[in-house]
């Protein structure tokens, strides 16, 4: 579809992948844009691989499926790298978004399929300093955001941070926390 930007996640039930698509999908539409934001997964258990989907465009959006070609992907834990063809489908000129520890080499060789771009964020170190603990789903929903350009960067933080304030109005610590996660890695991108 034509001035629709498609992106699929890999994630690992519990990681926030769901999430982080669900999050896109309401702050695109809070800018006007057409939206789809929804899961695929199997059983549903803690650690279960899982696949969602973002479709944000400028048109109504018509199509009603899975998305196959994506423009971008992103991988909320690398160790999905081993046993799933993350970039499959995957357009030319698209990227591949990974949360990891490793070097950018080590995640490319990771990718025999794949010479275009990859982008590693350290969505680990980036909570850990942010939120004092590891939730990966706030940078790679920043990373994302930032890579694919579907809206300006302090759009983005504006709209995230009227829904955070919504979603964790008895939580402000959270509210504060997940934004500085947000620009801590829109930062390390730039």
């Amino acid at each position: 579809m034509k001035d629709t930007v498609e992106i699929r996640w890999h994630g690992r039930g519990g990681q926030g992948a769901k999430t982080a698509a669900l999050l896109l999908a309401d702050v695109a539409f809070k800018t006007g844009k057409y939206v789809q934001g929804f899961p695929e997964y199997g059983p549903e258990r803690m650690g279960a691989p899982i696949t969602a989907y973002n479709r944000i465009s400028k048109n109504p959006i018509t199509v009603h499926s899975n998305i196959y070609e994506p423009d971008y992907v992103v991988v909320v834990d690398d160790g999905l790298l081993d046993c799933t063809d993350v970039t499959a489908g995957l357009k030319k000129g698209g990227a591949v978004i990974v949360n990891t520890q490793r070097s950018k080499s080590e995640i490319e060789a990771k990718l025999p399929n794949w010479n275009g771009k990859v982008i590693t964020v350290n969505a680990r170190e980036i909570s850990e300093d942010a939120l004092g603990k590891y939730f990966p789903n706030s940078p790679m929903l920043a990373a994302a955001v930032a890579i694919s350009g579907v809206m300006a960067p302090e759009v983005f933080l504006k709209e995230m941070q009227a829904s955070f304030e919504h979603k964790f109005a008895k939580k402000p610590e959270v509210v504060a926390g997940n934004m500085k996660a947000l620009k801590m890695t829109l930062k390390a991108i730039a």
